[in-house]
């Protein structure tokens, strides 16, 4: 299992763990608010549990805007991991 897939594995885990309503399989197409019953506050425990478990900087409203899917959310954290590697 290469890196990229734990972080989405371990993404998959806390998205699901989170989800008011969670599937009984979660998949990336998954949507966060009109499939899983996300409102605007536990989104905004997801990002502060995910900056947490990744040791993220905070992200801003804006960097969140358009993030609407679970792999969405996914791709944001990994591209987050890259950046904070080449800049290491």
């Amino acid at each position: 299992m290469t890196a990229e897939n734990t972080v989405a594995v371990r993404i998959h885990g806390i998205v699901a763990a989170m989800a008011p309503q969670p599937p009984e399989k979660l998949a990336d197409a998954h949507r966060l608010i009109e499939d899983l019953g996300f409102d605007s506050l536990r989104l905004m425990e997801l990002t502060v549990v995910l900056e947490r478990s990744f040791e993220l900087p905070r992200y801003r409203p804006e960097d969140l805007m358009g993030v609407l899917r679970v792999g969405q959310v996914v791709d944001l954290v990994t591209a987050t991991l890259a950046d904070q590697e080449v800049q290491a």
